[in-house]
């Protein structure tokens, strides 16, 4: 019983039910693992690409009708030699190249506005990398029948019926005009064309932008629910992050032992060892020419005070007891601190005792 409670713990441990840490989120970060939805930037760019085509719609069909009139208008007794064409063909590419700059100019801010709406700056170089494995025709032969192809499957067929959808209600919506083309003017025919297009596209491009946002809503919860960590991961995090607790715990261990040789070093530089006699022991120094006051060299209890005790009985320092006193330093200051204020009295009197002792003036 004890057994299988244990396997069902390390099974719990394994599983990842997690929310990612900032530290997995920015490796995936950095490898450019990211949610971001692949329709959200094409469906923006549709519609922008329509409400281009109604602001800048008459100018569209004004450099269009000029280029295709200007030969006859203009070039037909040009002389024909490679300079002369070559300038004409220029003229033409700069023209076309000035009617398609807004276009080109929406596709670039669309796709970097909406990148960076979605996961922000990202710079990667991963991506870049060949990967070999991808050409592993049995692993993607596994891709096709995996679960995301079919949710993507299931999405194209969504956006299909979707504009199949759109397309019927709005010539549904215009068949009576439609059975009246053959008797209208050119004119009036391409008009009604234009219109029915771009009502057209505004509707597909509204509702792919809907299907967009449902799309990187469910491409987040994928992209949480693929780095999310089991609580065995966040615990090799942390010590890989603070370091391994038996090695910090060594680490400490010795410098606590480093901290203790360097204060008893400094016992023997005391003036005076105040004792409880036996739970406290603190060691105290004063040099009118350096300090300003008295300050504690080293303090301990129990084990410690005996042996800053016998380091002092072998030095010669004096010691004195006086519970009170050495409890109150013991709880009051540390070691390096100078004596506190309302301490000072009982400390002066102490010196005194033992400078009158030493034959020292104060």
């Amino acid at each position: 019983m004890e057994l299988r409670h244990k396997l069902d713990l390390q099974m719990f441990a394994g599983e990842k039910t997690e929310k990612a840490t900032p530290k997995k989120r920015g490796e995936s970060r950095k490898k450019g693992q990211v949610a971001k939805s692949q329709e959200l930037p094409g469906s923006i760019l549709l519609l922008m690409c329509i409400v281009m085509l109604m602001i800048f719609g008459s100018n569209f069909r004004t450099v269009i009708t000029d280029l295709f009139t200007d030969v006859y208008a203009h070039r037909m007794s040009m002389e024909v030699t490679i300079d002369n064409v070559m300038k004409m063909m220029m003229q033409y590419v700069f023209e076309i190249l000035k009617l398609l700059a807004p276009i080109f100019i929406v596709v670039i801010l669309v796709d970097i506005l909406a990148s960076v709406g979605q996961y922000g700056l990202l710079f990667v170089s991963e991506g870049l990398k060949p990967k070999f494995s991808k050409l592993d025709p049995i692993k993607g032969a596994k891709n096709l029948f995996s679960l995301r192809s079919i949710v993507e499957l299931l999405k194209s067929l969504l956006k299909m019926s979707v504009i199949g959808l759109l397309v019927y209600t709005t010539l549904q919506g215009q068949i009576g005009i439609i059975f009246q083309l053959h008797s209208m003017s050119l004119e009036s025919i391409l008009s009604f064309a234009a219109s029915t297009t771009i009502s057209l596209g505004i509707k597909i491009g509204v509702a792919l932008i809907i299907l967009a946002i449902f799309d990187y809503m469910y491409q987040k919860f994928e992209f949480e629910k693929s780095i999310k960590m089991s609580k065995q991961d966040i615990k090799d995090e942390y010590k890989k992050a603070e370091g391994d607790p038996m090695i910090k715990g060594k680490i400490r261990e010795r410098q606590r032992r480093m901290a203790m040789q360097r204060m008893m070093q400094d016992v023997p530089t005391a003036d005076v060892i105040i004792t409880n006699p036996t739970h406290y022991a603190v060691a105290l120094k004063y040099d009118g020419d350096q300090m300003q006051a008295p300050e504690i060299v080293a303090k301990g209890q129990d084990f410690v005070a005996l042996r800053i005790r016998e380091i002092a009985a072998n030095n010669g320092v004096l010691i004195m007891e006086n519970k009170p006193l050495a409890r109150a330093l013991f709880a009051q200051a540390e070691i390096g601190d100078t004596v506190p204020a309302d301490l000072f009295q009982a400390v002066a009197e102490v010196l005194a005792y033992v400078y009158k002792l030493k034959g020292k003036a104060k």
